[in-house]
């Protein structure tokens, strides 16, 4: 996920694109960069690696200007991130581009450029649509018909923004798969990934539809759809303010970044999934080569990292019939674990500087005995430690995390492994199209999914009062409902100081059974599935024995609400991939809410940090 933005104005549109990226920068901080079309007909472009600020910086003694311009602030996919991988990317000096996507047959399209003589200058997937939109613009020196003929040539995501030299007064832009508005003001049209990127200068916007290109001047705009006839698009007025972007009306970032999660979900999905397919090349430019090989799965990681790690497990051992393992990094590192051939060995970090998880990562890629051990690195930072050090890289599009209590990233990790549960089935031949498409399905109704779960907040915060003279807790799930219970249970301890525990519901009678009485609050997760007659069962183990219950259920699970038994409907029906990320989103709020209760620091827990860099 990269972060577009463009205009064509009659005024200096520079500052107009610098502040467009630093509304956009949580799309991507590891390069940016600037084009604008001169008065003299030539391209004047600044790029820097690192975040927007070191753009601006770069800028200063010499600031471009132009009436014509595009920006971009980049996450990195196709190479790693550098200056020359960072966009806009130029072709001759003539044709200058910003893309936000994957354009996944562009090794082909690179082979067929390198025979005609173009010289690429990155790693990226991005400079084979600049040298195609050149090579059509010497045609017919049409810039609308230039892009029009490339974009036909390409499989894959795109947002894109195209300036030309000998087309001064223009800009260009197409999507498909990924999103793009256009920005209405006075006498001037601008171009964004987001609305919150223009909201300075417009709060009128038109939104491309997939396979929508258009041509912008001071004066029109002229949309065209995939069949190449003229269509409009409405015009729609956001309620968006200036000052949404910070904190805004949630009291602290926690809560702020628990209902970003649906936006923090369609982020991670976009790009990747089009037409109910999920693109390989999503996973890098050897992913499907590598993916055929695999045997097995090894996943490193910490905390709520390993929790999402866990989840994965079933779905790829139920999905898949993928042998898999999970560890804590800590543990792995010191035990001299012995790895075979063809294993995919993923770590997975919000930071991607978790020392323990780089450590193991680096005593594989060095022991001489695992030759045939390709890495994957599942992250949210671009530039991070571990996403260098790895084969593959899969960002989370999460955005920037400020709550030590990891909520949205867990979220992403989830999605992020879910794609690549899909997407090995796929390769290996595991699942069918018709299972692709059923599970591409259920990622998509996701947002929503989570959306009606955070629509229960009044009657969990009624519920968190329950806590308030509360020193410890159990947690029950069973399946993929147990790490979920394991990570519902480290959120509360982590921002209330509440002891809590998490079990197998099957396991109350080897032990956890002791504990109960009525001051240990029990928390169960009771989806839909298979093991639902069993945890019936359980929970009425509980229940006999005094304590307070809390369970989260799917409202076909049919679990009566008694005495000291309290039952919230959260969601409904939701399958095996979707089921374990819906249900993760009561927990979060109930930590939350009961963390004010007992009055501590949400956002910065004692003795805690965000990343765990030492050991």
């Amino acid at each position: 996920m990269c972060g577009i933005v463009g205009g064509v104005a009659e005024r200096n549109v520079v500052p107009i694109l610098l502040e467009g990226l630093r509304r956009l920068e949580y799309r991507g901080y590891d390069s940016s960069g600037i084009a604008v079309l001169t008065t003299k007909s030539t391209i004047d472009r600044v790029r820097s690696l690192g975040k927007i600020k070191n753009l601006e910086e770069k800028m200063t003694d010499s600031p471009p200007a132009g009436k014509v311009g595009i920006a971009h602030t980049r996450w990195a996919t196709h190479g790693v991130p550098a200056e020359n991988n960072a966009h806009p990317h130029i072709c001759n000096n003539k044709v200058a581009i910003v893309h936000n996507g994957i354009i996944e047959n562009y090794q082909q399209l690179k082979e067929q450029q390198l025979k005609q003589g173009f010289k690429f200058t990155s790693e990226t997937d991005t400079e084979v649509v600049a040298h195609s939109i050149f090579t059509e613009l010497e045609k017919s020196n049409d810039l609308l018909k230039a892009v029009q003929v490339t974009i036909s040539q390409l499989e894959g995501a795109y947002a894109l923004g195209v300036i030309a030299a000998n087309n001064s007064e223009e800009l260009i832009t197409a999507r498909k798969g990924s999103p793009l508005v256009i920005g209405i003001g006075i006498g001037e049209y601008f171009i964004a990934s987001d609305v919150s990127a223009l909201l300075p200068v417009t709060q009128k916007f038109m939104f491309l539809e997939d396979g929508d290109i258009a041509k912008i001047t001071c004066d029109s705009v002229l949309i065209l759809d995939e069949k190449g006839q003229e269509v409009s698009r409405e015009i729609k007025t956001s309620n968006l303010s200036i000052s949404s972007v910070g904190l805004g009306n949630y009291r602290h970032y926690m809560q702020k970044e628990i209902f970003e999660q649906p936006q923090a979900v369609r982020d991670t999905l976009e790009g990747r999934i089009a037409g109910n397919k999920i693109f390989v090349s999503a996973f890098g430019n050897q992913a499907e080569e590598i993916f055929k090989t695999i045997t097995q799965v090894q996943i490193i990681a910490c905390g709520t990292s390993y929790h999402a790690g866990l989840v994965a497990k079933y779905w790829l051992e139920d999905i898949l019939q993928l042998a898999c393992q999970v560890e804590v990094a800590s543990e792995y590192r010191y035990r001299n674990p012995v790895i075979q051939d063809n294993t995919l060995f993923i770590t997975i970090s919000q930071s991607g500087e978790t020392a323990d998880t780089l450590a193991a990562l680096k005593q594989v890629k060095q022991s001489k005995n695992n030759k045939n051990i390709p890495t994957l690195s599942i992250c949210n930072v671009a530039e991070s430690s571990l996403t260098r050090e790895s084969d593959l890289i899969f960002l989370t599009h999460a955005g920037p995390e400020i709550g030590v209590a990891s909520t949205k990233a867990f979220t992403t990790q989830l999605v992020s492994l879910a794609l690549l549960t899909t997407v090995l089935g796929k390769v290996q031949n595991r699942i069918t199209q018709q299972q692709e498409q059923k599970i591409v399905a259920g990622l998509q109704k996701l947002p929503n999914l989570i959306q009606n779960a955070l629509d229960h907040e009044d009657a969990i915060k009624e519920m968190a009062k329950d806590f308030a003279d509360k020193h410890n807790a159990l947690f029950l799930g069973r399946g993929t409902m147990y790490p979920i219970a394991m990570e519902g249970a480290l959120k509360l301890k982590e921002i209330s100081y509440i002891h809590a525990e998490a079990y197998p519901a099957g396991e109350l009678k080897h032990g956890p059974l002791a504990l109960i009485d009525e001051d240990i609050p029990v928390i169960a997760i009771a989806p839909l599935d298979d093991t639902l007659e069993k945890l019936k069962a359980n929970l009425q183990e509980v229940n006999a024995r005094g304590s307070k219950m809390i369970v989260f259920e799917d409202e076909c699970s049919d679990i009566s609400s008694e005495k000291n038994f309290k039952v919230i409907k959260v969601t409904t029906n939701v399958g095996r991939i979707t089921a374990p990320i819906t249900f993760n989103i009561p927990l979060q709020l109930l930590s939350y809410h009961v963390a004010l209760i007992k009055g501590t620091d949400v956002d910065q827990p004692r003795n805690l940090a965000k990343s765990v860099t030492v050991e």
